[in-house]
């Protein structure tokens, strides 16, 4: 098992970075030749672990407290029809385009007769050869007249639409007289992506494949979330399609990851005339600060940079019906829920129509309980006026195979294809239209996909007190932390021969930078290219670094340290936070490293021999195409290619090292040309799934 798989636990994880190796440094600096017998296992360094976390919450808050300026300045209808249009303008941008529509080639399945409702069993191509699973809830009674039609997105389930909580609400609106169409999500019920991989390395169902197909979308500039909102308003067009549906009350609701989709859908197709988000509203704000991940498709790129929030994606249906329904102990924060309502309700009211945003928090947990469902007829009921029911009918749920609409229940059996082939095929077209970048046009290429703040002068610095007995190559280790963007740091070990506990010495030789892949401390007695560095370069200064979110300041959050490698855990969770804020998370590691350089030179060192191991190999390849500091450059473990990534089906490199959009602009061989200038030396580097296993 290698340190870049998901399944490694926190135990594993001190294990590997923690062990004592058998070659450990002596007080001269050489390496022992025999290991101490029963060597006592050395805890990791993880003294700043929280400083990441800090630092997304002043950007956040920074954000929340713009947009909140911003609404505050709303005082008549004029402005909120104004902020209305913009919202739905900046909802565009994040979303980016959507396809042109192509034939629904919508076929039905089969039809379940019931006492007062058909279910037919519907497929339909949402876009083509990709196909979406349904079923349609038509109430007999729709045969007389028109009746008011709901899409049902669902949430989180691994049967999707066959889910107790999702026939439920979609059988009690049938029963009222909607005719509703609920369909399976990408990745759930009877739409898998990855039914096909060896069990070993299949992702699970739903989160697992959204985080999956999802992530890896990021590179060739296409975001999960607009392709499950498509599903939403291919669905809504096939709904209208049907002779049943009056055009005129059309709804959408749906809870948790359908709580999701209704809130964006919201935003994004002026279609609907009613709506319901369930167990999802809250705010950006409160959803970081409470440390809570969530799926691709839930965090919209650059939305906290547009200045977006939740109640921004509702804000775009205003002044239609809409009802935010919460729940008192979601994990939702239902503050959250009572803060975007109260800033729906300002701006309904100077739209004139206060009666048409509603808050309902239900008394439970998570889930699209019995008490929501009846909150939500009730809306939808005051709406249409089709029924003045206010509790939910008696239901006869059904068995999942009776609502496939696959022959055998998954979408494999059409030939439907993947989120992944169209990836592949993305990539595959941009690298045969992408013209190669001349190396002189690299670096500004790499400031703008990185998105990197300016920087004058060399960042201040605290002298933390040593950690002795760490066994490094060198005798003596001084740890400087580096303020490289307060609170984010990074931290610098210099290695010495003789103790020093004061700041660096102004040297004016070269110097060694070793950027670690996950600890600095750890790779610094475990590491042969250190210990080769260390010998072979006796005379040159040694310095080892972790930038933000790496070693020392490695995330104890989400849960706890045990989270970090996991596909859910913390390192996912601000590289997608930093996708939302517009700021890369490798391009934040690459703004620490060239930081760190600018305190080096600062130090007297002119050149740098830059060498880096594994996830550091990213920022320290870019790092060193931007600084002219940096001499030489060793890279062991660097990633093939980010092209290797989107056309490799079940890849192991994290989001974190990810540049959304890169393989429209650039990749890394390319990158790599261009360091040959400054004597690049490449070591064992790792392809799209990591070392073998």
């Amino acid at each position: 098992m290698h340190p870049l798989s998901p399944s490694v636990s926190r135990r594993q994880w001190f294990q590997w970075a923690g062990a004592v190796a058998a070659s450990l440094a002596t007080p001269a600096g050489g390496l022992r030749a025999q290991p101490k017998k029963n060597p006592v296992p050395l805890v990791p360094l993880n003294r700043l672990p929280r400083t990441v976390h800090e630092w997304y919450v002043e950007q956040l808050r920074a954000a929340e407290r713009k947009a909140n300026e911003r609404r505050a300045r709303l005082t008549t209808k004029a402005s909120a029809e104004a902020y209305v249009a913009d919202v739905r303008q900046r909802i565009a941008e994040s979303f980016g385009p959507f396809p042109e529509k192509t034939p629904l080639n919508a076929k039905t399945t089969r039809t379940l007769e019931r006492d007062t409702y058909t279910i037919e069993n519907v497929i339909f191509e949402s876009r083509p050869n990709f196909w979406v699973t349904a079923n349609l809830y038509v109430p007999k009674a729709a045969q007389e007249k028109k009746r008011p039609g709901v899409v049902g997105s669902c949430g989180h389930s691994n049967n999707g639409k066959a889910a107790e909580a999702y026939q439920s609400f979609a059988q009690g609106l049938a029963r009222m007289g909607y005719v509703v169409l609920i369909f399976d999500p990408i990745g759930q019920g009877e739409r898998l992506q990855y039914a096909h991989v060896e069990k070993d390395h299949r992702p699970g169902v739903g989160v697992g494949e959204h985080l999956l197909a999802g992530n890896q979308q990021f590179l060739v500039g296409e975001f999960f979330g607009t392709w499950r909102a498509w599903d939403g308003i291919r669905a809504l067009d096939y709904l209208l399609s049907r002779p049943e549906v009056d055009p005129q009350h059309v709804g959408i609701t749906g809870n948790s990851g359908g709580g999701t989709m209704t809130t964006w859908l919201c935003g994004l197709e002026s279609r609907w005339t009613m709506a319901a988000p369930s167990c999802f509203v809250t705010t950006l704000r409160r959803n970081l600060e409470n440390e809570l991940p969530q799926d691709t498709e839930q965090c919209p790129p650059r939305a906290i940079a547009l200045g977006l929030d939740h109640s921004d994606f509702l804000a775009a249906m205003a002044p239609k019906p809409v009802i935010i329904l919460a729940k008192e102990r979601d994990y939702f924060d239902v503050r959250g829920a009572e803060e975007t309502y109260h800033r729906l309700k300002h701006l309904y009211q100077l739209l004139g129509a206060e009666e048409n945003i509603r808050l309902f928090i239900g008394p439970t947990g998570h889930g699209y309980s019995i008490e929501n469902r009846e909150a939500m007829y009730r809306w939808f009921n005051r709406v249409t006026g089709i029924s003045d029911a206010q509790t939910e009918p008696k239901l006869v749920l059904h068995k999942d195979e009776d609502l496939f609409a696959a022959p055998h229940g998954q979408v494999s059996e059409l030939k439907s294809r993947t989120v992944f082939s169209f990836t592949k095929q993305q990539a595959e077209f941009l690298a045969g239209f992408r013209q190669r970048v001349a190396p002189v046009k690299l670096p500004r290429r790499l400031e703008t996909l990185l998105r990197l703040p300016a920087r004058s002068g060399a960042p201040d610095y605290r002298i933390l007190r040593p950690a002795t007995n760490r066994h490094y190559p060198r005798p003596h280790a001084t740890t400087y932390l580096l303020e490289t963007e307060p609170p984010a740091c990074a931290v610098v070990y210099r290695l010495s021969d003789q103790p020093h506990l004061s700041r660096p010495p102004k040297d004016t030789g070269p110097a060694i930078l070793y950027v670690a892949h996950h600890s600095a401390d750890a790779e610094l007695r475990d590491e042969p290219l250190v210990a080769e560095l260390a010998q072979a370069e006796a005379k040159t200064a040694l310095y080892a670094c972790d930038v933000r979110g790496i070693g020392e300041s490695r995330p104890d959050t989400c849960g706890g340290g045990d989270q970090f490698l996991r596909p859910y855990g913390s390192d996912y969770f601000y590289a997608i936070h930093g996708i939302m804020l517009d700021r890369p998370y490798v391009g934040q590691k690459t703004f620490d490293l060239l930081r760190v350089l600018d305190w080096l030179g600062e130090i007297g060192h002119a050149q740098v021999h830059l060498v880096a191991k594994g996830w550091g190999t990213l920022p320290a390849t870019f790092a060193a195409i931007l600084s002219d500091r940096v001499h030489q450059v060793t890279l062991k473990n660097a990633l093939t290619s980010y092209f290797d990534v989107a056309t490799t089906e079940t890849y192991t490199w994290p989001l974190s090292a990810f540049v959304p959009g890169v393989l429209g602009s650039f990749d890394l061989p390319e990158c790599y040309d261009a360091l040959k200038a400054k004597k690049l030396r490449q070591i064992e580097p790792w392809t799209a799934t990591g070392p073998r296993r």
